[in-house]
């Protein structure tokens, strides 16, 4: 109930006939403070429900000429605040005010019987500001029965099920304060719980009736009790079909994009936003979630603007968090124009910390200073968070940030991006729509030569490549470097060509710088470590195809690259090599002696004690002869503890199947009945 000289609550238009349901207003200027905390709270309306709280009206009013009609009668309802001994006094009625709550919007009608009863009735539409509707008697309630369908039977005519008290509940979760709760209290007894079973079934009763009904207030409830249990998509889909039979309703456009918040699709909450603001202009809960969902998207201006037009005196904590991301947002700007990109960063981490989460502009600012700290894998990510970062590019398109328009700034870091992960097309593209955006811009101009440059190099070394002509792609590339010295692709690149002429030390170089800006750059390590084998640095080889190994463990030329570089360095070394072997078929052991002289040999030695009649090694056998074929740098030993008890009892092996893993010799790893995926995780480990 609103105070005196105040207008209806938020999402509570005077006239849209849209209510919520149960709800009571505030009384206090302390429950004002609270309810614009919940900005991401449906506003639940009722449209039309048979027990409304009633509000005094003016004896002398027959008809309404605003879009609903209105009935009045006096009722005390209770504050807010269950937990305030004062306010739970009842709250005095304003004679001077009416409420909109149980009023029906547009063509939701309300007509009077003969008996002074209200009867509602849906007509073919909502949406309409013309309806009008008789007004029952002053100060008196519908008499008669109230059947749950919300049909008023004749006065004393007893229902056919037990009549249900209604009480305000206490108002907790996200129902809204004051809720109604149907079949309350009797007596001093408590509510009825709205949890667990109970609750699921209540909700799908609703969506069945509410989907075989078109009726706009079942349709709402049931949107209503999904939102509660955080069922957001569900809540959306009943409440696109409220807004489709109420599209000029605030209320509905409000709870729509409570249920878009919920679900982060910002953009389309804003519009949802804006679109209730239109149809409501002092909807405070709309200005409220229009101010977090700008200061979200770091549209700092506008979240001020909507913050101060919420009505009420503007959150001091809302307030503060606007003016640290603008704070954030300045210093953005002046460490990125020193080229400070350790300080950028920490700044555009701060300030979406702040709040800023969601913007679009500092997503690109981290991606840019990622990029220039020579982290482009991580630039990348970030950029390749979900695409609504770029969708919402059109809410702040005007904004200029850096010295030029936001979008195109985006565009440029996106062009950038593209080009370092080797996506030269890609590239070419986000710079032209940067140029088509903000043509003017020196900046812009600038990455969009660079771009194209660089793609023409490559493209035309490419075409050197296949060709054979390794000196020309090779001379393509480095025109490429030109503009882009840190472009890890072109560098592999090159190298690529200079291994082709026999240039092995070059291609080194190239292929570690290539790795120096991009640690986990798989082709620029595939083509060092070839380079090495050719150098005959058996060492460095060695040590770059077992990182190689780790990454591509299915890969068997990696692995029998691996085995030949051990091989040259053992040789090198003056170490016995003649037992080393890549490859094979599980080998059979049938001796002690043979056992001891398998697991001693240099590498990694995987031994299968088994027996041939036993399920589980009837199960695991082909599990292991496909785990010989794809590592082949592994010893595979199989042991029948039946044919050979000698060599059983000299391992203490008494269940199968068993496996046991030796390093040059030394056992490291002994499992008894593992899985296949424990195995292989422990084969490959050991074997690398």
């Amino acid at each position: 109930m609103s105070r005196a000289g105040e207008t209806s609550r938020p999402d509570q238009k005077a006239g849209s006939g849209l209510a919520a349901p149960g709800q009571v207003e505030p009384v206090a200027d302390r429950f004002q403070a609270a309810l614009r905390m919940e900005e991401n709270k449906p506003d639940f309306p009722d449209l039309g429900s048979p027990v409304s709280p009633l509000r005094p009206c003016p004896a002398n009013s027959s008809s309404s000429s605003s879009s609903s009609g209105s009935y009045s009668g006096k009722v005390a309802l209770p504050p807010h605040s269950p937990s305030d001994p004062a306010a739970r006094m009842p709250a005095a009625p304003d004679p001077g005010r009416r409420s909109h709550y149980g009023e029906l919007s547009g063509e939701i009608s309300q007509r009077q019987s003969g008996s002074g009863l209200l009867i509602f009735s849906v007509g073919s539409g909502c949406g309409g500001s013309s309806c009008t509707a008789s007004s029952p008697n002053t100060n008196v309630l519908p008499t008669g029965n109230i059947y749950p369908s919300g049909k008023i039977g004749k006065t004393g005519m007893m229902p056919r099920t037990t009549p249900r008290s209604d009480v305000l509940g206490s108002g907790t979760g996200n129902y809204g304060h004051g809720s109604i709760m149907r079949g309350g209290m009797s007596g001093g007894g408590a509510a009825r719980p709205s949890g667990g079973a109970s609750m699921g079934n209540s909700v799908d009763s609703m969506t069945r009736r509410a989907t075989r009904r078109m009726d706009p207030q079942e349709v709402t409830r049931a949107g209503n009790e999904h939102y509660k249990r955080g069922q957001y998509g569900e809540a959306l889909a009943f409440y696109d079909r409220a807004v489709a039979m109420c599209p000029e309703n605030a209320a509905c456009r409000s709870n729509r994009a409570a249920a878009l918040m919920g679900l982060d699709r910002l953009r389309e909450a804003v519009r949802e936003c804006e679109e209730t603001v239109r149809l409501d202009p002092a909807n405070e809960r709309a200005h409220h979630r229009l101010a977090c969902l700008n200061l979200r998207l770091g549209l700092v201006e506008d979240a001020r603007k909507h913050l101060l037009l919420t009505g009420q005196p503007p959150d001091p904590v809302e307030l503060q968090k606007t003016r640290a991301v603008e704070r954030h947002l300045v210093k953005c700007g002046d460490t990125r124009k020193i080229g400070d990109w350790k300080s950028a960063l920490r700044e555009a981490d701060a300030a979406i910390a702040e709040g800023a989460d969601s913007c679009p502009l500092l997503i690109a600012l981290r991606a840019e200073a990622l990029l220039h700290l020579q982290h482009p894998d991580e630039a990348d990510s970030v950029l390749s968070r979900p695409s609504e970062f770029e969708d919402s590019l059109p809410l702040s398109s005007a904004t200029k940030i850096f010295g030029m328009l936001s979008s195109s700034y985006f565009y440029i870091v996106r062009a950038q991006v593209d080009m370092a992960m080797g996506r030269f097309d890609n590239a070419v593209t986000a710079a032209e729509k940067a140029r088509k955006v903000d043509a003017r811009n020196i900046e812009v101009t600038m990455v969009m030569s660079n771009v194209r440059s660089v793609a023409r190099a490559r493209a035309q070394g490419n075409e050197l490549f296949k060709l054979g002509n390794f000196s020309e792609a090779c001379a393509a590339y480095g025109e490429g470097l030109r503009y882009d010295p840190s472009n890890s692709v072109l560098l592999c690149n090159r190298a690529a060509c200079r291994s082709k002429l026999g240039q092995w030390q070059k291609s080194v170089d190239d292929c570690s710088e290539a790795l120096r800006i991009r640690p986990n750059y798989t082709k620029a390590l595939l083509r060092r470590a070839d380079s090495f084998s050719k150098l005959e640095c058996w060492a460095e080889c060695v040590r770059d195809y077992e990182v190689l190994r780790k990454e591509l463990p299915w890969d068997s030329e990696v692995a029998e690259a691996l085995f030949h570089a051990q091989v040259a360095l053992k040789t090198c070394r003056g170490e016995d090599v003649s037992n080393l072997k890549f490859g094979g078929e599980v080998e059979e052991v049938t001796s002690i002696e043979q056992f001891r002289a398998a697991i001693s040999f240099p590498g990694t030695s995987v031994v299968y004690f088994m027996v041939a009649s036993n399920p589980q090694c009837t199960q695991i056998t082909p599990s292991v002869d496909a785990l010989c074929n794809r590592y082949p740098s592994a010893n595979f030993l199989r042991v029948d503890i039946n044919r050979s008890p000698d060599v059983a009892k000299a391992e203490n092996v008494r269940i199968v199947p068993t496996f046991k893993i030796y390093k040059n010799g030394t056992r490291v790893k002994e499992m008894i009945c593992p899985s296949q995926q424990v195995l292989e995780y422990s084969v490959r480990h050991y074997s690398l």
